[in-house]
């Protein structure tokens, strides 16, 4: 997995503001503390795409990290968390519940819920970030295992979760962008059965087509976003659906083809514009890179999607950059 943010690269009176910025940056606008108030902090955070879905480890000294009701209003992000115990400890609480973490252990929990993640050691923890839709289980059956401790050390379903995304993360740098989104596919796959299961429920048959299916879709459009020509009619077309049993399936997450397609570019966008490596690149050029070759279209949705222009946003991205 790529790095993403060292604290050891900064002087040590900003590691810790350093740490914050980049936990908020990389998942959602959190409160962190810490035990003390010395301001230097030891941690590392590392990531990879695999389509929709973003996989991080995190490696650091204790912290808490702080999901208040104001920030999920400010800032939602429509995701779902899994965080896997690597080692160390960790308490996760949300909705009521407290879910004890041990290294195997993994937990689910809802980024648009208020919730507290506190580490009171050195610990290692991969986490998993993924659209609601993906999932495959209606939200009112989800909730009731957020916040519960998942063993990854026994036998069962539950215990292939850890080898697993180990594996994922392992071979992710060896193989070609078109296989690992369609690995995301099997991911979630996996995640959705191991919940499932805990849920003590049997998926229907017309269920499981479904959500393969959505899964295709999505793996498509994910191989696809950087052709300007991508649409509904293209999209159903390498299905092998109509474009009204597209627009049906999607119609059933709360979201419509043209806003995935559109999310997902300036996501890909956000994400070019912010990169240091990429400090060069013509903003146009960035737009043009995921299917917006008219540059004054990609400003305005962008600005729409993120209440200012990406060349402001770059510009921003820097100043803090190099502010720590």
């Amino acid at each position: 997995m790529a790095d993403i943010a060292r604290t050891l690269d900064m002087p040590a009176n900003q590691q810790f503001d350093f740490w914050k910025a980049a936990l908020a940056e990389t998942f959602v606008p959190l409160e962190v503390t810490r035990p003390g108030n010395r301001p230097d902090f030891r941690g590392q955070l590392t990531g990879l795409e695999l389509g929709a879905v973003r996989m991080h480890e995190v490696r650091a000294e204790p912290h808490t990290a702080l999901r208040t009701r104001r920030l999920v209003n400010a800032a939602p992000s429509g995701c779902y968390k899994l965080g896997l115990m690597l080692r160390g400890s960790a308490v996760l609480t949300q909705g009521g519940r407290e879910a004890a973490l041990g290294p195997g252990d993994f937990t689910l929990y809802d980024a648009d819920r208020p919730y507290t993640l506190g580490f009171s050691s050195r610990h290692r923890m991969l986490i998993l970030v993924f659209p609601h839709d993906l999932l495959g289980l209606p939200a009112e059956q989800v909730v009731r295992l957020t916040a519960t401790t998942m063993p990854g050390t026994r036998p069962g379903l539950a215990g292939l979760i850890p080898s697993f995304l180990a594996q994922v993360a392992d071979v992710t740098d060896q193989i070609g962008s078109p296989a690992t989104v369609r690995l995301s596919g099997n991911v979630i796959d996996l995640i959705t059965t191991v919940l499932a299961e805990r849920l003590d429920q049997s998926t229907a048959h017309s269920d499981s087509t479904h959500r393969a299916l959505l899964l295709s879709i999505t793996s498509f459009i994910e191989e696809h976003l950087s052709d300007p020509g991508l649409s509904p009619q293209l999209i159903a077309a390498a299905q092998h659906i109509s474009v009204r049993q597209l627009h049906k399936l999607f119609h059933g997450t709360g979201s419509t083809v043209g806003g995935w397609i559109r999310e997902r570019r300036l996501d890909r966008c956000r994400h070019d514009l912010r990169d240091p490596q990429l400090a060069d690149r013509p903003v146009a050029a960035i737009g043009a890179r995921w299917g917006y070759p008219d540059p004054a279209h990609f400003s305005r949705l962008f600005k729409a999607a993120y209440g200012t222009g990406p060349r402001d946003y770059r510009y921003q991205t820097d100043v803090t950059r190099r502010n720590g």
